[in-house]
Formats: structure tokens, sequence, C-alpha cells
């Protein structure tokens, strides 16, 4: 395999599935507010070895873009944390998030205009399938 955007998708797949864990256990003991503030701590740590680069050089509207991006992904990582600190399962709770791909599936046709086959669409019906299927618990055991 060329080193290309798969590699990139095959270290974030560890990466997160390494993640999943280490937010449960964080979540059990401390609250996810100050998981979340932990979490941007840890992020920025890691700032001088992923990027090098001046962050401002880009013109407004690619700023704001990013910005908005800071702002959803916050807000997503403490809804995250916020479930599983009331109590939710990590084996449930991560699937459903990580589930995130079918909604933009379904928006980016309309929004960056891009196409999703047949075959994509049969991929978020299993997916929207799966969402209920892992929100299901077995009830008596």
């Amino acid at each position: 395999m060329e080193a290309s955007w798969a590699w990139f998708a095959i270290i974030v797949f560890l990466s997160w599935g390494i993640l999943g864990i280490v937010q449960k256990l964080a979540t059990n003991l401390i609250s996810s507010e100050s998981v979340l503030v932990w979490s941007v701590v840890g992020f920025m740590i890691l700032q001088p070895i992923l990027y090098s680069g001046s962050p401002f050089a880009y013109p407004r509207r690619s700023l704001t873009w990013a910005i908005v991006n800071g702002m959803t992904d916050g807000l997503g990582v403490w809804l995250l944390m916020a479930a599983m600190r009331a109590g939710g399962k990590a084996s449930i709770v991560l699937p459903i998030t990580a589930l995130y791909p079918l909604f933009v599936a379904l928006l980016s046709p309309i929004v960056v205009h891009e196409s999703v086959s047949a075959l994509q669409g049969l991929g978020v019906a299993f997916g929207t399938a799966s969402i209920i299927l892992l929100s299901s618990e077995a009830h008596g055991h």
C-alpha cells in the first residue's frame, strides 16, 4: 500500500480505538467538562510536533470554517464525555457516535456537492440499522 490517505485513516482508526477506552477511563474519574479541558491541553501539547506553519496565514472564510469545526468538535466531544459520565457504556456510546459519517453521507451531496453511490447508500442503511441494534440493550441481562 502506497503512503497515502489510507495510512492516515488506519492511524486514525487505531488512535480513536485507544481514545474510546481512555475517554471512558477518564469520565469514570472526573467530570465530562474536566475531561474536555484536559483533552484540549493534550491536543495543544501535540501542536508543535504536528504543525510548524502559521495558523493565521489563511483567508478569513477558511479560518471561520476552521473555528466552526473546532466548536462543533468540542461540543461533540463534551457530549460524548457527558454520555459516558451519565453511565453510558463505552461499548455502546462510542460505536453509535462513531456513525457520524452517516450524517455526512446524507448531507454531502447537498452541502459540498459530492455524489453518493447506491452502494454507499446501502452502507448508510446498514449504519442506521447498526444504531438501532447498538442502542437497544437486551432486557433481563
